[in-house]
């Protein structure tokens, strides 16, 4: 699920006609120091970074030297439905491992654009909100030098308010891997220098407890507005999709595991309906999403997203 994103920046005007110039060689003491970075992956990519028994992440360790962590299943950025990955080491064993993880989730994509096609992708960094001037730079000059030196796209979401404690904005890469890697070692190498990043590195992965401020908005009656409702996003919305009655064993859980879990995750209300009461004309059970604007399209990502990806492997398994 994409993020709405507002651009600081846009991408150069043709990325990839040239090849980019090498970025500035940072110092050897920047290389050696303690660094992290944080990045988005889809929940049903995360497993091919996993690997069978953890075989695929523990390699990636062992090539890099970096220390591959990744946010408990469901355990998702705020707004979206992708978990976190979150690497650490010096920058060369960062880079090291980051590439192994892009490589093997360009492998998993399955591009239909010809073979001289050069796979493109999004890559979506999570960075402290404290931290965004460091590689921003006055009017905006650090970050479009960033983008002439590495080609890639570069955007910057605005801090999303509609998550209580939320201190951490997304920065998106878009470009073939040479410019991605180009991109993120120059952020890495300027993110090192800042106070403010060191200082966050050991922040828990999960954000579970930020969509707490759902709980307090509610809808008034006959038109009358409720609290906190001065806006669109805040106010409650009601959405009802349709789920294959046998999948829906996939959206509840076993004693009603996941449903809550997409419940207390999106800051959402979810109804299932009974059974034998379905969308008109299908098979499919109604499942009634309620909460403010981004909560329903939380939610509703998440219940898609897990029937696809059990769907994909043809099991019911919970």
């Amino acid at each position: 699920m994409e993020s709405t994103e507002s651009s600081y920046v846009s991408s150069p005007e043709a990325p990839g006609k040239k090849s980019p110039p090498p970025p500035k060689s940072p110092t050897s003491d920047t290389m050696e120091k303690a660094a992290y970075i944080r990045f988005l992956v889809s929940n049903a990519a995360a497993g091919s970074v996993i690997g069978k028994g953890g075989a695929t992440i523990t390699e990636f360790q062992s090539e890099s030297g970096a220390r591959i962590q990744l946010s408990r299943n469901y355990e998702f950025f705020p707004g979206t439905s992708d978990r976190i990955i979150m690497i650490s080491g010096n920058i060369d064993e960062i880079l090291r491992a980051v590439e192994l993880v892009l490589n093997k989730l360009l492998s998993e994509l399955n591009t239909e654009d010809g073979a001289d096609a050069e796979p493109r992708m999004k890559l979506r960094l999570i960075v402290p909100n404290g931290s965004c001037g460091s590689i921003i730079g006055k009017g905006g000059a650090i970050i479009k030098s960033f983008i002439e030196d590495s080609q890639a796209g570069i955007k910057i979401s605005p801090l999303d308010h509609n998550f209580y404690g939320l201190n951490d904005r997304l920065v998106t890469l878009t470009g073939t891997l040479d410019e991605q890697m180009r991109a993120v070692d120059l952020i890495l190498s300027k993110l090192v220098e800042d106070p403010h990043y060191s200082q966050s590195m050991h922040t828990p992965l999960s954000y579970v407890a930020t969509t707490a401020y759902n709980v307090v908005n509610y809808a008034g009656q006959n038109g009358g507005g409720g609290k906190f409702q001065n806006n669109k996003e805040e106010r409650t919305n009601s959405v009802t999709i349709g789920v294959a009655d046998e999948h829906i064993g996939l959206v509840v859980g076993r004693g009603g595991r996941n449903i809550l879990e997409i419940s207390q995750v999106s800051g959402a209300k979810i109804k299932i309906s009974d059974r034998g009461d379905f969308v008109t004309g299908t098979n499919d059970r109604k499942v009634t999403i309620t909460g403010t604007q981004r909560a329903v399209r939380a939610a509703e990502s998440m219940i898609t997203q897990k029937v696809s990806y059990a769907s994909e492997r043809g099991t019911d398994q919970l």
